[in-house]
């Protein structure tokens, strides 16, 4: 879609057209699904949350400022908006390894080798509480600090839940090693406008960190 046809698209949903709140819905439908399914447990809460998002978009579109690029401000709000859903159906566990993440090297990070689809399906294993940190500091590229004061938790608990996430993941990888049946696989059935080249800039848009 080139600009021109976005920014009509945009004026339509300021004026609540029904028309262009649908065709924007669909034209921007996998951009968004891809950010929810790294923050959810399975695909039917992505959906969830990703329509909370789009109801959060066209309820606020008249203040997106034009001389950004649209889907940053969307991918924002959806990041929010899955952000949210995780404050107010998890209560976030505390752990006791701060000790051990404080000291972790990015070389005990099996996860960087791992392509798009494996490690999202791995990802969505997690627990909310490490998925979340997992997500927003390996892959949006936020601070623990900036974690903390997202997730109303402090520094220590986002390295100690980062620390148990990539443990876990390890944990995962080996076991798939050993037994080859186990296969963690994602259901994209009604993912009717995602593909491989459409995710994988969203998923790696900061790159992993270590």
């Amino acid at each position: 879609m080139d600009e021109e046809a976005l920014h009509q698209l945009i004026r339509g949903c300021v004026k609540q057209d029904r028309k262009s709140q649908k065709l924007l819905y669909k034209a921007f439908y996998g951009f968004s699904m891809a950010i929810c399914l790294r923050y959810a447990g399975n695909r039917d809460e992505a959906a969830e949350v990703m329509n909370q998002g789009f109801f959060k978009v066209l309820k606020n579109i008249d203040r997106y400022d034009k001389d950004r690029p649209f889907k940053a401000w969307l991918g924002k709000i959806m990041m929010n908006v899955s952000i949210d859903y995780y404050r107010a159906n998890l209560k976030m566990s505390y752990t006791d390894d701060l000790e051990k993440a404080e000291h972790i090297s990015n070389g005990d990070y099996t996860d960087k080798n791992l392509n798009y689809n494996d490690l999202l399906a791995m990802v969505q294993k997690l627990p909310q509480a490490y998925r979340t940190v997992f997500n927003l500091f390996a892959i949006d590229g936020y601070t623990h600090d900036e974690i903390a004061e997202m997730l109303n938790i402090n520094a220590g608990t986002s390295k100690s839940n980062l620390f148990k996430a990539r443990q876990k993941l390890k944990q995962m990888i080996l076991d798939a090693d050993i037994n080859p049946d186990i296969n963690y696989k994602i259901d994209y059935t009604s993912i009717v406008a995602i593909n491989g080249s459409a995710i994988q800039p969203v998923f790696f848009n900061n790159g992993l960190r270590g």
